[in-house]
């Protein structure tokens, strides 16, 4: 197998040599050049043709977006973003990965640059195997099609428990920008960077009709409102009855991940049992099957992402070949089955 070629974009020298250190030793990733700014970038791009590109949101010259849009708009290529803490690195972030960025990782602080490097490695694969499946319809291309009519919505009380990771923030707007301002009560656990998410909770709010917000301890599960999982920081899960409410809990990562699927699922499924609708929509590895599978278990009804619209067909595959998911459905009919699932009348 030929190793994956990648370059690495970043004004810092400092972490360029970084990247470059942590990635090169897998013997299936090659680095084959660097770049300090977009146009040494667009240089070296033209002559190498990389597999996968690593680029910096902030740099001199011109921005890691406005690049990110030419290069989206004239040689579409796998590109992860590798930004700041900041909240202009945060929104900068989920901007990219609206334009058609694969994923994003956060930079490193002190002591974390083994796992910097190991969740580096992990998506430059997953960004290169897309690449060589022919890079389907990019989700944000789906979610502008046409979603079908729905009639006046009334939820029924069912808790919605949706889980994403690589390509969920597309997803996510695509579902949720078409509930309606009483959509059903809904949980969410995205894998994202701690410090992006209260940004993309956000961006949520101001793209759809319900109030979308970051949980937080006791938040009660009503229609109208949805509530994503802090990143890095805790576990979301859903306990009580009238009404449910959300609690973070600060276990373990669950199959690497903190917050983690699973972890949400299995307290929706033991708090609502057949009260409740699992959603797993695109994303890498396993996370959420096993939890989808006791959702459906125990009386839930629940639903996957199909093969052809995710950007990554990991997690909802493993759960559709374990039987956790009673239906599967395009992204661009996701938001109808929900709606259809869930309402009153």
């Amino acid at each position: 197998m030929k190793p994956v070629r990648v370059l690495i974009v970043d004004d810092s020298a400092t972490v360029r040599g970084l990247i470059r250190v942590l990635i090169s030793r897998d013997p299936n990733i090659e680095v084959i050049g660097e770049a300090a700014d977009p146009h040494e970038a667009r240089s070296a791009i033209k002559e190498m043709n990389p597999d996968v590109i690593t680029l910096d949101v902030e740099m001199p010259k011109m921005n890691g977006l406005e690049f990110l849009d030419k290069l989206m708009r004239l040689r579409p290529t796998p590109v992860i973003m590798v930004s700041s803490l900041t909240s202009k690195g945060a929104d900068a972030a989920i901007a990219a990965l609206e334009m058609g960025a694969f994923d994003c990782v956060a930079k490193p602080g002190s002591g974390e640059q083994e796992q910097f490097g190991e969740t580096l490695l992990a998506k430059i694969k997953a960004a290169a195997g897309w690449r060589m499946r022919g890079a389907p319809h990019r989700i944000g291309d789906l979610a502008r099609a046409p979603v079908q009519a729905q009639r006046p919505y009334r939820s029924d009380g069912r808790i919605v428990a949706i889980g994403a990771s690589t390509g969920g923030v597309e997803a996510l707007i695509a579902v949720l920008s078409h509930f309606p301002e009483n959509g059903p009560p809904t949980v969410i656990t995205q894998h994202m960077p701690g410090a992006f998410t209260k940004t993309f909770a956000g961006r949520l709010n101001r793209l759809c009709k319900p109030a979308v917000s970051e949980a937080f301890d006791g938040a009660p599960l009503e229609a109208g409102h949805v509530y994503l999982a802090p990143g890095g920081a805790a576990h979301l899960r859903v306990e009580g009855v009238s009404p449910p409410r959300c609690r973070l809990w600060k276990g373990e990562p669950v199959n690497g991940h903190r917050p983690s699927v699973d972890v949400l699922f299995q307290s929706v499924a033991k708090a609502a049992g057949p009260r409740a609708l699992g959603v797993i929509l695109t994303g890498m590895g396993r996370d959420g099957a096993e939890g989808l599978l006791l959702m459906r278990q125990a009386g839930a009804s629940t639903l996957g992402q199909n093969e052809s619209s995710c950007l990554i067909y990991g997690m909802p595959k493993v759960a559709f070949e374990i039987g956790a998911t009673q239906k599967q459905a395009p992204l661009n009919m996701m938001a109808s089955e929900i709606l259809r699932a869930t309402c009153a009348v």
